[in-house]
C-alpha cells in the first residue's frame, strides 16, 4: 500500500530537483556536490540511515556514456571538426555525470522515505 500524498507535501521528484529535506523541505540534503549530509539541519531526519546504494551511478555510466558517444559520433559525422574539439565532450560527461547523480541520489532517497523502504522488508 502506497501513502496518500498530503496536500503540503512536496513530490519526490520535487524534493529531488531542489535538493530539499524529503520530510520538512530544509535545503540542507547535500554536504558537497553528490554526498549527502548525515542528517536534516531541520527536521532531524538521519539521512545515513537511507541506503541509495551505486543504483543512480551504475545506470548514469550507461545514460551518460550513450548521450556523449552519440553526441559525438553526430558532431564527428556532420562536421569532421579537428580531433581537439571532441575535449569538450569531458566537461560536457562531468556536468551530466555529477547533475544526474545529484538528481538520482536525491530521488532515491526521497523514494525510501515516501515508501517507508528498509532493508529485509516486504510491504505486503
Amino acid at each position: 500500500m502506497i501513502p496518500e500524498q498530503s496536500a503540503g507535501q512536496r513530490s519526490s521528484l520535487d524534493s529531488a530537483l531542489r535538493g530539499n529535506c524529503p520530510r520538512c523541505g530544509a535545503d540542507d540534503l547535500f554536504k558537497g556536490w553528490v554526498g549527502f549530509a548525515d542528517k536534516c539541519g531541520g527536521c532531524g531526519l538521519d539521512f545515513q540511515a537511507f541506503n541509495v546504494g551505486d543504483g543512480p551511478a551504475a545506470f548514469l555510466i550507461f545514460i551518460v556514456g550513450t548521450i556523449t558517444v552519440v553526441s559525438a559520433l553526430v558532431v564527428d559525422g556532420a562536421f569532421s571538426p579537428p580531433w581537439w574539439v571532441h575535449l569538450v565532450w569531458i566537461p560536457v560527461a562531468t556536468a551530466l555525470t555529477i547533475g544526474g547523480l545529484r538528481l538520482s541520489k536525491a530521488w532515491l532517497l526521497a523514494q525510501e522515505y515516501k515508501h517507508r523502504a528498509r532493508e529485509g522488508r516486504i510491504a505486503q
